[in-house]
């Protein structure tokens, strides 16, 4: 009959694992449950919690370094943090709104194991890196029961291949994270965002290269069109009636001011601009990180696309002739590399024409963020692998878990 096991510590964890080797029992890995959503439902009915392994371990603001179990909230890590002036330089998102989660104040946020497991990150990804990149080491145990530790406490602690990285993006179905060790960094003392109004596809694309070729240092550079921009709950984007070209500049208050005002002359002439300071600025942010731009209507499905920055607006355009009528909304971040779609509901999620269209222009990936469960378990929700990857990536999985016995059916057939 189902069952939820719910260790409260790493080494009952390595117990309950043995005993699912042995009784040949897959397991269903979860946290505070927040990114459920993601990827396709599991194959099994047995649920290993991992959210009573809570706590930081280690922090040291000192050293940038922080230790934690992997169940520890994302509430913790951040007040934590925030304490001690720091962040998470990946900008972690969150997604619980968009997936149909509780999102209250009082609702939980996720964990840290999950957050690393599924490699999120947000607009300062172009800048600082994604998730995996500030990881420095993990403790787990596989689905061979053996107990694994990988990289340290420490920044400069890697020598030759370091399989913590295979755990980002795994979707926990190479090991049962216990602990993580990441690097974190000063948090900026201000931020301000340039806005250049009205410019097209086209013209946008430019203003966002030149902008992050520029010495300012932009952390964030994100188009929205006239229909998403007037979505935003910023007045001075809502208000302006037209697309809205977004870059970022953070640091201390005095460079910033000169840098933001810089920028602005060097874009005067692509279209009128204007900055947003303080609040207006993260609350900009938050809905291009958290995707609220494209959470209504509810039953949207949302695709992501990581493509090559130029290309995106050609792979808009190209979905458009062969799925018209579908696109309810777009927008792009990451300086155009990063293009999410808002399509109409249909039983295949038109993943076809999506994947079609990046194929035309240069390649790329896409996944189904969000679709109902049938749809989600009938598509490719990943991007198809080719052949030798794919064949890469089976022999990992089987190193790691020979049974198939972690999140089975996750991440697809042979993932």
């Amino acid at each position: 009959m189902p069952q939820t096991y719910r260790p409260d510590t790493a080494a009952q964890v390595a117990e309950l694992m043995a005993w699912a080797v042995a009784e040949a029992t897959p397991l269903s890995l979860r946290g505070q449950d927040t990114k459920a959503a993601l990827g396709r439902a599991t194959n099994t009915s047995h649920v290993l919690d991992l959210s009573a392994l809570t706590g930081i371990i280690d922090y040291a603001p000192n050293e940038l370094v922080l230790t934690a179990q992997a169940g520890t909230s994302l509430t913790d890590v951040q007040a934590a943090l925030d304490e001690a002036g720091q962040m998470l330089a990946f900008e972690p998102p969150d997604w619980r709104a968009l997936l149909g989660r509780p999102n209250g104040p009082n609702d939980p946020p996720g964990t840290l194991g999950g957050l690393i497991a599924c490699n999120l990150a947000g607009p300062r990804r172009l800048s600082a890196g994604a998730a995996r990149d500030h990881l420095l080491g993990v403790h787990g145990v596989t689905g061979r029961a053996e107990a694994v530790k990988s990289g340290g406490r420490v920044v400069k602690n890697v020598t030759g291949f370091d399989l913590s990285k295979l755990m980002a993006g795994s979707f926990g179905t190479l090991m049962a994270l216990t602990e993580l060790s990441l690097r974190v960094v000063p948090r900026p003392e201000t931020a301000r965002t340039v806005l250049v109004l009205g410019t097209g596809e086209h013209a946008a694309m430019e203003v966002m290269s030149h902008g992050l070729r520029s010495p300012h240092e932009v952390s964030g550079a994100a188009f929205l069109p006239e229909l998403v921009a007037a979505d935003s709950e910023v007045a001075a984007v809502r208000e302006c009636g037209r697309a809205v070209v977004a870059l970022r500049i953070e640091g201390p208050e005095p460079s910033v001011a000169w840098r933001s005002e810089a920028l602005r002359n060097e874009l005067s002439g692509w279209g009128p601009t204007e900055s947003l300071d303080g609040a207006d600025s993260a609350a900009l942010w938050t809905e291009v990180r958290d995707v609220r731009l494209l959470m209504t209507p509810p039953e949207a499905q949302i695709w992501r696309l990581s493509v090559a920055p130029m290309a995106g607006a050609a792979v808009v355009r190209t979905l458009e002739d062969h799925a018209p009528g579908a696109l309810l909304g777009w927008y792009y971040d990451w300086g155009g590399g990063l293009v999410w779609l808002a399509l109409a509901p249909t039983d295949h999620a038109h993943a076809a024409a999506v994947r079609q269209a990046i194929a035309l222009h240069g390649g790329g990936h896409a996944t189904l963020v969000r679709a109902d469960p049938a749809v989600r378990a009938h598509v490719a929700v990943f991007q198809p692998q080719p052949s030798a990857l794919a064949a890469l990536s089976r022999r990992v999985k089987e190193s790691f878990d020979p049974k198939g016995l972690l999140n089975p059916g996750r991440m697809g057939e042979g993932r």
